[in-house]
């Protein structure tokens, strides 16, 4: 929170109890929620003078005189002074908390003034909880703004999931309050996800880094996202409730903001988004979380956090029939199914974390986190698809009209699935930060200790015109049917079979070094770092001890010209050891010797800052390049991700991408974004091929709005345009021979609300709307114009023809929905 922002809470919490208050106190804290201790508290009036200091909880008390204006200072030499300027009535108290923020004169921290200042140099988007909370969206979150941000591609609605730079949906670093964060293993769908980790009523701040990230970040390829929650003052309460379910959130502190506390509760029911899409079902998907934040500071240079999460998805699919039609205006084809069968998955997770924070001294701060996850997660499912694929009945005056009148397939395709899995993985991590003039040196070390139970059992059989259809990936008898019959043995056409038991045991560390000088009369910023991580898979399979060293830097130049602008070059090399779904193989089996992936980066950015219509405005550029080494190529099936665990490939990712953001409409922030992407592989050399992830335009546009005669009827608009992904192939295919493209991706979501109150208006006591913070009712439309999307394809085998058909998987068409936000 920047000086404008103290000074306006200040001001407003002044207003709220300017009506008799001979009395003020408060408790003041710092930006990292911790008491401030001996601020001098002061008023001075005509000569006339009072002062006190806040003591070691933060809290403070004076006595002012009635009836008269006077002006309250909160001075310290480690902080920005802040005052406010209030005419106290007769009687009564007044409370001003403040959060007071570090003066620019004496920080030790790599930034010029305060936190925003911070990610300009480091090139990281921070993202305001306001924007998330309201841009509208099927799956609302951070993670619905980040598909915003160029460099970052989804064409998921219903998934949280997200690819930055041409990496995989598991090349992405999640951290919330220092703590990494785990997702479910056997989610193959978007539709299966349900709820983000992050409830986004317990959020403070999000930061987001597409590349060239520090040191200080674990061992991923591509991005971080990086989270921290609020430390609420005070007793409150937030509530949502929308067609798609409903989340509260409760939070207080104690009279002396020792004790602080926050915990949401979320409920989602996707109903309404899935049965719109062309496969007719018995569905009722629902996703629960209880999330928990507790801060205690037993002094005022100790803190202990508690992080909980407990989750539950459970997905109840009965699919009845599909129709998807496709091919062209003059030779239209459709796919047709019948369904039999159902699917039960059901994925619990539960998570718990304890941090604690200890500053030994003005320079140097110490913390220790230790946190566990638990996943129980089961994919079950038996269906029988019994289709066929061929030519349109386009007569409109027929009876068999939009019907199938000529098949060129026909046949049934029996899918079964037993999978069980059962993982924990453990951490505990101590980590240093020491302020040395313009200095500062971070340092961590971790120790992290996973233990995976899994067993694979699924196979697929095809039967075509009343004979199966052999594997196609293992030496059979000759096999020519229909024209001669096979007298071999059946098999399924696709089996897996596995049994797993692995421990990983992983040791990472790393030290980074922060310094600020002059180079001539230009601000000059250097941050250089290195990690290292050793690790060994053992279990029912024993692998080698790997180990990888991880150098980085940044580099960052403000010139001392009238413009206001930076310019940053920063990289390094970026390795991904294999977490357990990169260790497992296309048919179950683990390989412990997979070796680490990695990437050097270098990226190249130009921070401007501006006015335009005497407004603020930025534009964020920013150029790429990535060489890939020892890549672990993969298959993408929606979004479970099938590596080959063999790092037989090379690959290179570069792009450029453009941001464009400030107050197109007065009091509103809005986004533009454009990214460029191309990324190819190259396995076992035998040529370059784009990758699964390879989306090479992208358009986004995150817009606000008001009628001005109306401002408390608001707009929201999120936009997205993505050139299309290649579509694919059968896991079990050459990916060399299935090099096609899904159309492109076209998405409109959009809400228009009404703000009854909000902190911006106030309310006479007696009123019924001054018992509310916030009070909003909305209605979202989520595809707006209805687009067909598709997020993979589904392969149909013609035997006669022995050709593959890819017939586009669409995602959800337009639905509307109503929310109502209430906050007390």
């Amino acid at each position: 929170m920047n000086k404008f922002f103290a000074l306006i809470l200040i001001l407003l919490s002044a207003t709220a109890f300017a009506q008799s208050a001979p009395v003020v106190f408060g408790v003041l804290i710092d930006e990292n929620r911790h008491p401030a201790e001996g601020v001098l508290v002061f008023y001075d009036n005509d000569g006339v003078r009072s002062q006190t200091t806040s003591d070691k909880t933060g809290f403070y008390k004076l006595e002012v005189p009635t009836g008269k204006e006077v002006t309250i200072y909160f001075s310290h030499i480690s902080f920005t002074t802040v005052f406010v300027a209030q005419t106290l009535g007769n009687n009564g108290k007044g409370e001003i908390n403040v959060v007071l923020q570090p003066s620019a004169k004496v920080m030790n921290e790599l930034v010029i003034e305060g936190d925003t200042k911070r990610t300009r140099v480091q090139g990281i988007t921070k993202i305001s909880p306001e924007v998330i909370r309201k841009i509208p969206g099927a799956n609302a979150g951070v993670e619905n703004i980040l598909k915003l941000l160029g460099g970052v591609n989804s064409n998921n609605e219903l998934s949280t999931q997200y690819s930055v730079r041409g990496g995989s949906y598991d090349e992405n670093l999640v951290y919330v309050e220092d703590i990494e964060i785990y997702r479910p293993f056997l989610i193959r769908s978007g539709q299966q996800e349900g709820l983000s980790f992050t409830n986004t009523s317990m959020v403070e701040n999000v930061e987001f880094s597409s590349g060239g990230f520090q040191a200080k970040y674990g061992d991923k390829l591509s991005s971080v996202l990086d989270i921290t929650y609020r430390r609420p003052l005070k007793f409150g309460v937030q509530a949502e409730a929308s067609f798609l379910g409903g989340s509260v959130t409760v939070e207080n502190a104690s009279k002396n903001q020792k004790w602080s506390g926050i915990i949401g509760a979320r409920y989602r029911d996707n109903s309404l988004l899935v049965n719109s899409q062309e496969t007719k079902s018995n569905f009722k998907p629902t996703y629960t979380d209880i999330q928990s934040m507790i801060n205690f500071m037993p002094t005022s240079n100790w803190e202990l956090s508690f992080l909980g999460n407990i989750s539950q998805n459970k997905y109840h699919y009965q699919p009845l029939t599909r129709q998807t039609n496709f091919g062209t205006i003059d030779d239209p084809i459709a796919l047709q199914i019948f369904y039999d069968g159902r699917e039960k998955d059901e994925y619990t997770t539960y998570f718990g974390a304890l941090k604690s924070t200890y500053k030994v001294s003005e320079n140097f701060v110490f913390k220790v986190i230790g946190s566990l996850y638990h996943t129980q997660e089961q994919e079950h499912f038996d269906i029988l698809a019994q289709y066929a694929l061929g030519e349109v009945d386009t007569n409109i005056g027929s009876e068999t009209f939009g019907d199938i009148k000529f098949a060129r397939a026909v046949g049934s395709q029996l899918n079964h699935a037993r999978n069980d899995l059962d993982a924990l993985i453990a951490n505990i991590e101590v980590k240093g930060y020491h302020n040395i003039k313009k200095d500062r040196l971070e340092w961590g070390i971790k120790y992290t200790r996973e233990d995976i139970r899994d067993r694979l059992l699924e196979w697929e059989v095809i039967d075509s015109a009343g004979f199966s259809l052999r594997p196609p990936v293992i030496d059979l008898p000759r096999n020519d049917q229909p024209y001669n019959p096979y007298k071999g043995e059946l098999v399924p056409y696709q089996s897996i079979r596995a049994t797993n038991f692995v421990q990983i045991n992983r040791f990472s560390g790393y030290v980074q070094w922060n310094h600020r000088a002059k180079l001539g009369t230009a601000d000059v910023w250097i941050n250089a770092g290195v990690r290292a991580h050793q690790w060994q898979v053992t279990g029912d399979v024993h692998g080698d001890s790997q180990m990888t060293v991880s150098p980085r830097a940044q580099f960052t130049i403000k010139p001392s010209w009238n413009k206001d602008m930076l310019f940053r070059l920063s990289g390094g090399f970026y390795h991904q050891p294999p977490f357990y779904r990169e260790l497992r193989d296309s048919i179950g089996g683990v390989r412990p010797n997979v070796k680490a992936q990695q990437s050097i980066h270098i990226v190249l950015g130009n921070d401007y800052s501006f006015k335009l219509w005497n407004r603020p405005f930025k534009l964020v550029s920013e150029a790429y390049y990535k060489k890939l080494d020892n890549v672990n190529t993969y298959t993408l099936e929606n979004v479970r991700v099938r590596y080959r665990a063999n790092n037989d490939a090379v690959a290179y990712a570069y792009g450029l991408d453009f941001r464009l953001n400030g107050e197109f409409v007065p009091g509103t922030e809005s986004w533009l974004t454009f990214g460029y992407l191309k990324t190819e592989e190259n396995i076992n050399d035998r040529g370059y091929i784009a990758r699964p992830t390879d989306q090479r335009l992208k358009f986004g546009i995150l817009f606000q709005d008001y009628v001005p005669n109306i401002p408390s009827l608001k707009a929201y608009l999120n936009m997205v345009y993505n050139t299309g992904l290649p579509g694919g192939s059968p896991s079990y295919a050459d990916s060399y021979k299935y090099q096609s493209r899904l159309n492109d991706y076209r998405r409109v979501d959009a809400g228009f609300s009404y703000v009854f109150t909000d902190a911006k208006k106030d309310y006479p006591k007696g009123h019924w709307l001054a018992v509310f913070k916030e009070l909003t009712l909305g209605l979202e439309i989520y595809n707006m114009f209805n687009n067909q999307n598709s997020i993979t394809n589904t392969w149909v085998r013609d035997v006669y023809t022995k050709s593959q058909y890819g017939i586009p998987n669409y995602l959800t068409s337009r639905v509307f929905s109503l929310k109502l936000n209430v906050s007390i």
